[in-house]
């Protein structure tokens, strides 16, 4: 009996481990009735840049919130094809503060286009897919 109970506290104090908060973090949370970990809100997911003239790469700009109440890292930004560069906030965005996503669309072929921005994060477990289109003249 004295060997299970040991075993349950070892097995008990290593799944804390793979908490992302501390029992402290969330004792005080629930205590102030605040919200846990992180959050992250769009100004918008999806942008039509409408019509482009060929041969002059666009800039996207995606903006987003900390709304949680721990840091935000972004740790991958990739776009859908070689013909999108991204660009992104390397620092952590505090809690209250925003962040830019930059995709630059290199407007080579004329006509309509959909691209695709994939962004990861330490706040969303599935990565958050952006979208832009418009159309190349």
């Amino acid at each position: 009996m004295k060997m299970i109970k040991i075993t349950m506290l070892a097995l008990a104090l290593g799944l804390m481990s793979f908490a992302t908060i501390s029992p402290v973090e969330y004792l005080i949370a629930k205590k102030n009735n605040t919200t846990l970990g992180t959050a992250i809100v769009w100004k918008t997911e999806s942008v039509d840049v409408g019509e482009i003239p060929q041969g002059k790469p666009k800039a996207i700009v995606f903006e987003f919130k900390n709304s949680g109440n721990t840091a935000i890292v972004v740790t991958n930004v990739v776009g859908s094809c070689g013909c999108t560069a991204t660009d992104y906030t390397k620092e952590p965005i505090l809690p209250g503060k925003t962040a830019k996503i930059t995709a630059t669309y290199n407007a080579a072929n004329k006509g309509a286009f959909t691209k695709t921005v994939t962004v990861t994060t330490n706040a969303e477990a599935t990565p958050k897919v952006l979208t832009l289109k418009g159309t190349v003249i």
